[in-house]
């Protein structure tokens, strides 16, 4: 067993060589056991709705479905009134995250999306995405998380004033994957430089943030490494990647990798085993359970510890042909497997905890209001200082 030291002396190539030498048993086992270390056998999730504010965007991914075109769409975005009963239904259902996805700067390519926006009242996608966040947090009890893509540091301060969290997803620091015939080919915003540009500028400005890769859309082991790596060093650098995902492609219908290999389980436990040992223990580590099928209990073998978002109320719009587990049975499974489920808010319980340093600070009390002594949701009324029993 080689220890995390000598790890982090290795090359890409040299690192990518060892974890791809160990016998997989072994390196499972060497991740559940750091993973155990540092989160013992709770297993978190967040209760969230989904809310697809646009399914316009100006990339062009080859395995995306979410995008769409505006002759597929009765309007180019959802309303107010649309977003707050997205949002109301998810509260009545006890959800606590509002998960804002959208397309990158649709409005940069379709006039739709331009005629639309001035309708409004808004001069650009991410002024709508803030003002609707912001109606969220006024009128229900839930929590915006966005997922608003590549950004100025400008966006990112407006959105940190009412939000929970930011997320980009990496995907790969693998720029042949954005030449012609590849994955990224047409999509300006999935650039390596200009998403970890994003992420850094998240990083200076203290907004807790999700990143992570995508395995299977034509990458190399090592690129897998080397994306983690990078991670691993915005993070250290400024502390603000509260999540790391693990997501594996899926072939769908209708897109031009619809015909490619998937990548197997084996290779994607291979993949959530190596993040835990390159990012250590600490590392909150999640793998979207509906994409594994009925084998995602298998993943908590590889050091995850965390299921991400499950919606009782919405599907997965990026996945749609991929259902969430009932909560009820992701609990059933995660205990049958030696693990605890916990919920947690779109904030992690050590960041509810430094609220002061992530958050605003109308945002920042109301989450001290919300969580316990460990930084979970409240369940009960009861709060220390209070006249309850």
């Amino acid at each position: 067993m080689i220890c995390a030291r000598e790890l982090e002396a290795l090359s890409p190539s040299a690192l990518t060589g060892h974890l791809d030498g160990m016998p997989l048993p072994e390196l499972l086992a060497q991740a559940r056991a750091l993973a155990q270390s540092a989160h013992g056998v709770r297993v978190s999730y967040s209760r969230k709705v989904f809310i697809p504010l646009t399914r316009l965007c100006r990339d062009s991914c080859a395995y995306c479905t979410f995008a769409t075109v505006p002759s597929r769409l009765e309007r180019a975005y959802l309303t107010p009134d649309e977003v707050l009963a997205i949002a109301r239904a998810g509260q009545a259902a006890g959800c606590r995250e509002a998960l804002f996805t959208l397309g990158d700067k649709p409005e940069l390519r379709y006039e739709a999306a331009r005629t639309e926006l001035q309708r409004l009242g808004y001069a650009s996608t991410v002024d709508y995405v803030a003002a609707m966040c912001a109606l969220v947090l006024r009128e229900t009890s839930l929590y915006p998380h966005v997922n608003a893509g590549v950004m100025a540091r400008e966006d990112i301060a407006r959105l940190r004033t009412v939000s929970l969290s930011q997320g980009l997803m990496l995907e790969s620091v693998s720029e042949r994957l954005c030449e012609r015939g590849g994955p990224h080919y047409g999509s300006p915003d999935k650039a390596p430089a200009a998403r970890l540009a994003t992420i850094a500028a998240a990083g200076e400005q203290a907004v807790p943030f999700t990143s992570g890769i995508l395995i299977g859309i034509g990458e190399t082991r090592q690129e897998r490494i080397e994306s983690l790596l990078a991670l691993r060093d915005l993070h250290r650098r400024h502390g603000h990647i509260q999540e790391v995902i693990v997501q594996n492609f899926r072939a769908k219908p209708g897109t031009r990798m619809a015909g490619c290999v998937e990548p197997d389980l084996d290779d994607l436990l291979w993949t959530v085993a190596s993040a835990r040992l390159i990012l250590g223990g600490e590392a909150n580590i999640q793998v979207p359970p509906n994409l594994s099928d009925q084998n995602y209990p298998l993943l908590l073998s590889a050091g995850i510890n965390d299921w991400g978002g499950i919606s009782p109320v919405t599907p997965d719009h990026v996945n749609p042909e991929k259902s969430w587990p009932a909560i009820a049975a992701l609990e059933t499974a995660t205990r049958a497997a030696g693990y605890e489920l916990v919920e947690r808010l779109a904030l992690y319980p050590s960041y509810c905890l430094d609220a002061p340093r992530w958050l605003v600070q109308d945002l920042a009390t109301r989450v001290r209001r919300d969580t316990d002594a460990e930084g979970y949701p409240r369940t009960g009324a009861w709060a220390a200082g209070g006249d309850a029993p």
